[in-house]
């Protein structure tokens, strides 16, 4: 397995790259153990149905982090703690999710990093509807397979590209 990322304070790459630096614009929650991650993107664009998100998550994560473009919804969680453990124990480094989670007492104590957009008990369907690996746009940012994510409490950030 490659080693992970270490992360670097969003504050100060932003302060290093300057407008360069690819900042998203939403205010995510901090639901993960751990609070400061980075990794190389891998994407999946689902609305309420997690499907397509838990069986990615069952595959070697090799310290990738996994931005969820769940347009914003609320009203499912795409992550709990089944499939937050299986991305832990599968090498993931973390998660964005544009999204909801639930089982949120456990996640906060999993060695994970996770954010979304808030808790909500109801489960997503699981037909596997979406797309994976696919460009994902949210908080003014596109995010990209390959691309790199720093995400810390202040925010989550995309290098620039090289």
């Amino acid at each position: 397995m490659p080693h992970p990322l270490q992360p670097v304070p969003t504050a100060d790459l932003v302060d290093e790259h300057g407008d360069r630096l690819r900042v998203c614009d939403v205010q995510f929650h901090q639901v993960g153990g751990v609070r400061a991650y980075a990794g190389p993107v891998r994407t999946v664009s689902c609305h309420e149905d997690n499907g397509l998100l838990r069986d990615l998550l069952r595959t070697p994560g090799e310290g990738h982090v996994l931005v969820v473009d769940g347009g914003a919804s609320l009203r499912t969680a795409l992550v709990g703690d089944l499939i937050a453990g299986s991305a832990h124990a599968n090498g993931w480094a973390g998660l964005v999710l544009h999204g909801a989670v639930r089982d949120s007492t456990v996640l906060a104590e999993l060695a994970l990093g996770i954010k979304a957009l808030g808790t909500i008990p109801r489960k997503s369907s699981k037909a596997g509807a979406g797309e994976v690996d696919v460009p994902v746009t949210f908080g003014g940012v596109t995010f990209r397979t390959g691309d790199i994510l720093h995400a810390d409490d202040d925010g989550v950030v995309l290098l620039p590209d090289t």
